[in-house]
């Protein structure tokens, strides 16, 4: 007979533990809510603005593509 989903995952984790590892919870934002879009753009907006106003960067940047095109 097949055992059940919950057993395993039961096992599953008990060979976890005996190899050292605890579980984890972690909470992180909603990724789909627009509040969670509108700040991802605003961050976006000034890194933009930042990296704009960056003369050094951008040469970096630029030299880095130029090497990485030599890469096969």
């Amino acid at each position: 007979m097949a055992t059940s989903v919950a057993v395993r995952v039961q096992n599953y984790r008990d060979q976890l533990r005996a190899a050292g590892y605890r579980p984890v919870q972690i909470w992180v934002k909603d990724t789909r809510t627009e509040d969670f879009v509108r700040e991802c753009q605003r961050q976006m907006r000034i890194v933009a603005a930042a990296d704009q106003a960056d003369g050094e960067l951008q040469d970096f940047m630029n030299d880095a593509l130029d090497d990485a095109s030599a890469w096969q």
